[in-house]
């Protein structure tokens, strides 16, 4: 703490109601002042101090560092501190897991959460611890990767008082491996590992005052992996069994589940034969007065516990076996014993009756020993009957002792189940045990408890001294010994050599020792110790000064329960029993106790006590044997600590007693964390974090340098001139407690000033401006005012009463002019209707004009037509003439002749010329002549060339025919051959070969279709079988996870599809063909059966073609689109405590941006087109890429409350838009692949919206249509200010936000479910490619295939 303390500075002084409450300090405190003025809610308060060694109260956080994730992170370290943070993280902003140091703090929340699906399974999974909100699932995972990494075990210690949690906590620990380990045999062993949790839940929990459903037991359950790290089976020991509850429950309490589960099936064929009734009519189920518990129905928790004993191969006579010893336990309890006169009982009860058929035991012998005990004196043997005190408590010894005997033959059958069958490479250990426990009346089970505690917290503290060393080993800054609580000395007080165990013990060896004795043998020897009291107020107690507390122990019933007795006679009847399940306990504890220097017990709850005296072990020597075994086993391991803390005693949901919560800090080794850590540098920050936060506080010629970590040296320097206050590591700069406060406070201030010189420029600007607007318009009236603009008023109203005048004039004008109009109108219409009706002859005139029109019609049709015919006519004749007067030419001059004159003449009539001049063809003729002659002359000298070269041609003609009947033969032989091999050749040859110039994009596709209708052709039905398959095997083995093969096979299979389609023949797929297209269809074979095949394998390519995408993806959406600060000049980074966040944001080397993302986007379009992938397939691929961005970037928001804030909300809204560019630019808007980030769109909406009014609440519940109220009140309460600027959501508005959504359906999940996939089509597209024009690019190395 600071010697010295300023105004306006805000404290934490002591309050009896809330623990520490929060003031503000009204004047600085300066040396020698007796009293510290501070300023409460409730009125001014006086602190008195003590001048000459000032106690001052602790300093408060600024509030942009309270509601951390890791308690460390705050730079004042203390009890209030903590305890405020938790508050504002369980109440506030409803977040029950928050980290200190390498602690897991759990407050249970009453209430059931949405974050514990598989989802959130899957969105922990990989990630590193620190990276994402704290939770149950982060310990895990962190433990599960140090296995993998380190290949050494890991243990996870989850502790707290009873209804904390703890149990809950372990059973998602175990959920947590048995998801992500999944052990990929079919005998889901992960299965059976989860379903043990419901039987040793219904064994081994009840109810008390405190929980609903409290474990009475310790367990540790070792999960075994085998070198692939996944699940091959579990072991389970447990610890200090509370047989007691067999037999008394206090008021409010249940006996174990088990017993009720019975009862409530008590009507059932299956057992009937146990002849039970309700609970309320046993004793020992009734006798803590509840029956039931609220929420709980224990009929349909039996049909579990029988489902789970069933999975985990205990069969129906085993469980039949279990349940006629409870069955006997409960009709034990209601044996009723009689006094029979003075110290003598009897006991003649029907339920005796049924306990021994049940068991198979002599109702006499066992009526004899229950009321009667045999002394064995030297000369003889004496049987003594008993009073009924002595013998209810030997009837109640009994069935704790048979329960305890059941309850760990099922944990022993469960390990039997869960056996490791290969060798276990490594195993992580999930310990579920009881907190430190202080009751008003605290016996010989709390001290138990409280012993255990106090060798767990040794372990803690050790491993917490260890790793803080090795932190400053790591980032080489010298080790100062740092003082913490070394609880040793009250562990020497419990277990070593005249300790409180040892006379314990010692006591219970003589037969008449008591507790009295016992209590003044520790009085004598252990007073001087300074950790031992006596209490004032009672000679029946002694006190303990544990490490969380001083805790007075009642010694009534303490060697009782270590001897826990039992008469050796009843353990006889028990051995003899005709039952063999039964008499198997009493028999296997005889050779367990003639062994037991050998054997090691599991589970380590202790066993009965043997009938030779010499070889009897005491309940607390065995606890202690067992819980030796316990600590050896995690200091072997890694440990992983989770501290369960019970907000409020009447478990009400997100109710936050400070006053119990703080014992439970106090009791767990959270403030022992915290004070470790406050002695030397609490606070860490990496350079990378150190330079974003406070850049602003640079100057510019330190925020030009470009080595980093040099800068924020120098900066520090300068700020900070004490440097002991800070240490310079490798990686982090270490500050002492209170310079981040500082620093925040520098920060602010410079922020502050910032602002006001902004509002400065603004305010001046605007008060100019106003100015200036009022000082012209004062100089317009002054103007009026002094004349130098008269007449101007007689204008304006001159003209505006012109104006209405001329109006009204106007409107009288227009209105009589159309009241004329419309009289005229009228008028002339009625008398030209008086005329058409008055005519006769109105029929003829209709007809005179039609008739008219159609002759017009009919003469210009006629003269069309004559025209033609004579045109026609004349051209024949012409051509007539033409060819009589050639008829000596060769064929192809006549050919050529006639071509020359048709084209003439088409020219002319081309031309409308009808009227050939005469003349003109006189002239053609005689040119016609001419060149007649002279084509006879060549038609005689080609006519003797002719002769010469004939004979040369049919030789050459010969020739050819020769090659072509071998080139028949040759075909014949090869056809055959693809008989044997189809085409197997083809598909391996077709793989991407780089971009081939001129080459079509699906040319593959084509090629097998034309192969396709070649065998359609040939009517070869064997041949296109083969042919089928051979492509469809092919097309499986050429793909695996190359992204390239995919697209590739994905666009040619899809245009196969097509192409299968379009030349069906079907009518459907052929209205955009051309008519060779339509020649072109199958004629032989319907190929649907195919065509669904290719379906198939098409959209099995699709999915690994996506996946694969996702893979490569999926590493650079949350840091391009949370993590990376796209908009410059805005920072969302804050401290993240001792969970350092391993996100690329803090590696220069590896790091993703927007621009990473976008430009994977862009690589996979690209390839898509490279390979003429349609483009409503290219679509659906963007839709399913843009809904993975979408929903992991929107998951990790949920999951990370560092995430949430107005900055934040920013940089998501920036980012989308330039997603949303990427779009456009690729022409993919009509996709909607954009709709698919609605979801995170609103989301950073939400976080930038104003969050305060009713206008708000209403605009919130109004815009955020994709979300459901659970994401809603998740984000609300999750928003975390960056700055003092911002304001925290309050409680009242996220309740006002509720209520309004309250009738809102839909889901709800906390999360997106980004394994989602939308259903793919192949929709039918027809290609105008035609077959006939296809070329094969020699590169493609196809030499054979050959057109036919």
């Amino acid at each position: 703490m600071e010697s010295k303390e300023f105004k306006y500075n805000r404290v934490w002084i002591p309050d009896a109601e809330h623990v520490w409450k929060s003031a503000e300090i009204m004047r600085d405190f300066q040396s020698g002042d007796n009293v510290l003025e501070l300023l409460l809610e409730d009125g001014t308060h006086c602190y008195p101090v003590d001048p000459l060694k000032p106690q001052l109260p602790p300093l408060r956080n600024p509030d942009i560092l309270v509601g951390e994730n890791d308690l460390t992170a705050l730079s004042y370290l203390h009890e209030p501190a903590v305890l405020h943070n938790l508050k504002v993280r369980f109440v506030e902003s409803r977040i029950i897991y928050t980290y200190c140091g390498i602690i897991l703090v759990a407050v249970n929340p009453y209430k059931q959460l949405h974050i514990y699906g598989d989802a959130i399974i899957h969105a922990y999974s990989g990630q590193n611890m620190g990276d994402m909100d704290p939770h149950i699932f982060a310990v895990a995972e962190e433990a599960y990767k140090q296995m993998a990494r380190n290949h050494k075990n890991q243990s996870i210690i989850v502790s707290g008082e009873s209804g904390a949690g703890k149990t809950v906590s372990a059973r998602y620990t175990m959920r947590y491996f048995a998801v992500v380990s999944k052990s990929g045999s079919n005998t889901r062993v992960e299965d059976k590992v989860l379903a043990s949790n419901p039987i040793t839940e219904a064994i081994g929990n009840a109810k008390t005052t405190r929980n609903d459903n409290s474990s009475r037991f310790g367990k540790y359950t070792e999960i075994s992996f085998d070198k692939k790290y996944r699940i091959i089976g579990a072991n389970m020991r447990t610890y200090l069994l509370e047989k007691s509850r067999v037999v008394f429950q206090a008021d409010n309490e249940r006996n174990y589940h088990i017993f009720y589960q019975l009862c409530s099936c008590a009507q059932l064929p299956e057992f009937k034969h146990l002849r039970l009734c309700d609970a309320d009519k046993f004793q020992y189920t009734c006798m803590g007065g509840e029956i039931t518990i609220d929420g709980v129905d224990d009929k349909k928790d039996m049909e579990e516990t029988q489902r789970t004993f069933s999975l985990l191969g205990l069969k129906e006579d085993f469980q039949s076996d279990v349940f006629k010893v409870l069955a006997a336990i409960l009709h034990l309890g209601n044996v009723e014993i009689k006094n029979s006169g003075g110290d003598k009982s009897s006991s003649g009860d029907p339920h005796l009756a049924v306990f021994c058929e049940l068991l198979n035991v002599s109702a006499e012998e066992l009526v004899r020993w229950l009321c009667h005990r045999r002394i064995v004196l030297v000369a003889e043997t004496v049987v003594k009957p008993v009073h009924k005190k002595r013998a209810v408590n030997a009837r109640d010894a009994l069935a704790k002792q048979i329960y305890a005997h059941l309850f760990d033959c099922i944990i022993n059958r469960i390990n039997t189940a869960l056996k490791v069958p290969a060798k276990q490479h490594a195993f992580i250990g999930v310990l579920d045990i009881y907190g430190f426990e202080t009751f008003d009346i605290n016996s010989f089970e709390q001290f138990c408890i409280n012993y255990a505690n106090e060798k767990l917290q040794q372990q803690f503290n050790l491993h917490v001294f260890k790793l803080e060393q090795e932190e400053y080993m790591k980032e080489d800054i010298p080790w100062t010994l740092i003082d913490f609580y070394d609880n040793q000395p009250v562990i020497d007080l419990i277990e070593a050599k005249m300790g409180i165990l040892d006379l314990l013990d010692e006591e219970c060896l003589f037969p008449q020792g008591t507790d009295q004795s016992w209590l003044q043998k520790l009085f004598n020897y252990l007073e001087p110790n300074p950790l031992f009291e006596k209490p004032r107020l009672s000679n029946e107690a002694f006190v303990i000064q544990h490490f969380a507390d001083k805790v007075e122990y009642q010694c009534r019933g303490f060697l009782e329960k270590n001897r826990d007795a039992l008469y050796e006679e009843l353990v006889d009847i028990m051995r003899d029993s005709k039952f063999p399940f039964l008499a198997h306990f009493f028999q296997e504890e005889e050779r367990n106790a003639a062994n037991s220097k050998g054997v090691k017990v599991r589970p380590a709850r202790p066993a009965v006590k043997p009938a030779n005296k010499q070889l009897r072990t005491s309940v607390g020597d065995k606890f202690c044997s067992s819980l030796s075994l316990l600590m050896e086993t995690l200091n072997a391991t890694t440990p992983h600590y989770v501290r369960c803390i019970k907000p409020n005693e009447e478990k009400l949901p997100f109710e936050y007693d400070s006053g119990r919560v703080v014992q439970q800090l106090r009791a767990c080794g959270v403030l022992e964390t915290i004070r470790i850590s406050a002695q030397s540098y609490p606070s860490r920050w990496t350079y990378i974090e150190f330079y974003s936060r406070y850049s602003i506080l640079m100057t510019h010629q330190e925020a030009d340098q470009s080595d980093k970590k040099q800068t924020c040296k120098n900066v520090l320097q300068r700020l900070i001139q004490d440097p002991n206050q800070y240490k310079f590591g490798r990686t982090k700069i270490f500050f002492r407690a209170g310079q981040v406060a500082y620093l925040e406070k520098l920060r602010l201030d410079r922020l502050r000033g910032a602002c006001v010189t902004i509002q400065k420029h603004v305010r001046g600007w605007s008060r100019r401006r106003k100015f200036l607007r009022m000082r012209q318009a004062a100089i317009i009236i002054q103007e009026y005012i002094r004349g130098k603009r008269t007449g101007w008023a007689s204008v304006v109203i001159q003209r505006h009463w012109r104006g209405y005048r001329m109006r009204q004039v106007y409107q009288v004008v227009r209105l009589a002019s159309v009241t004329i109009q419309a009289f005229t109108r009228g008028w002339m219409a009625r008398k030209r209707y008086k005329k058409v009706c008055n005519r006769k002859q109105k029929a003829l005139v209709l007809q005179k004009y039609a008739r008219a029109w159609l002759a017009r019609r009919r003469f210009q049709t006629m003269r069309r037509l004559v025209l033609n015919v004579q045109l026609s006519y004349r051209v024949q004749q012409l051509r007539k003439k033409i060819e009589e007067q050639v008829t000596m030419l060769p064929n192809v001059l006549v050919t050529h002749v006639v071509s020359h004159v048709t084209v003439l003449i088409v020219g002319r009539i081309a031309e409308n010329n009808i009227e050939i001049q005469r003349q003109d063809h006189e002239k053609e003729v005689e040119t016609l002549k001419e060149e007649i002659k002279r084509l006879k002359e060549e038609r005689v000298g080609l006519q003797r060339k002719v002769d010469e070269v004939i004979p040369e041609l049919r030789r050459d003609l010969n020739n050819l025919q020769n090659q072509r009947n071998s080139m028949d033969r040759k075909v014949k032989q090869q056809s055959e051959q693809a008989r044997d091999e189809p085409f197997c050749i083809l598909h391996t040859d077709l793989k991407p070969r780089g971009v081939v110039v001129g080459m079509i994009p699906v040319l593959p596709a084509y090629i097998i279709f034309m192969c396709i209708r070649h065998a359609d052709y040939l009517n070869d039905e064997g041949k296109l079988k083969s042919l089928m398959n051979e492509v469809i095997k092919a097309v499986k083995k050429s793909y695996h996870k190359d992204f390239e093969l995919l697209s590739f096979w994905l666009s040619n299979v899809y245009q196969l599809l097509n192409c299968l389609k379009q030349y069906s023949g079907e009518e459907e797929f052929m209205k955009q063909s051309t008519p060779r297209q339509k020649k072109n269809c199958l004629q032989n074979f319907d190929l649907s059966e195919h065509r669904q095949i290719l379906s198939d394998l098409a959209i099995h390519i699709y999915h690994q073609f996506i996946s694969v995408m996702e893979k490569s993806l999926t590493p650079a959406i949350v840091p391009g689109m949370l993590e990376h600060e796209s908009l410059q000049g805005i920072s969302s980074m804050k401290p993240t405590g001792f969970r350092k966040r391993s996100s690329s944001i803090y590696e220069d080397s590896e790091t993703y941006t927007i621009s990473s993302i976008i430009q994977q986007l862009s690589v996979f379009h690209s390839t898509m087109s490279q390979h003429g992938m349609e483009q409503g397939l290219v679509k659906q691929a963007v839709k399913q890429l843009f809904f993975l961005v979408g929903a992991t970037t929107f998951n990790n928001i949920m999951l990370r409350k560092d995430m949430c804030s107005c900055r934040k909300g920013m940089q998501i809204r920036c980012n989308i838009s330039y997603l949303e560019e990427w779009l456009k630019e690729k022409e993919l808007q009509s996709s909607n692949a954009i709709d698919t980030l609605r979801p995170l769109s609103q989301a950073a909406w939400l976080l930038q919206v104003n969050k305060s009014t009713d206008d708000d609440a209403k605009e919130i519940s109004d815009k955020c249509t994709e979300l459901n109220s659970v994401q809603i009140v998740k984000i609300l309460n999750s928003y975390t200010p960056i700055d003092d600027f911002e304001k925290r959501v309050s409680s009242s508005f996220v309740r006002k936000v509720q209520s309004l959504l309250q009738d809102r359906d839909g889901s709800s999940q906390l999360m997106l479910d980004s394994d989602y996939r939308f259903q793919v089509t192949f929709p039918f597209c027809s290609s105008p490619q035609a077959l006939e024009l296809l070329q094969v690019p020699s590169s493609l190395h196809l030499a054979f295939l050959a057109r036919i």
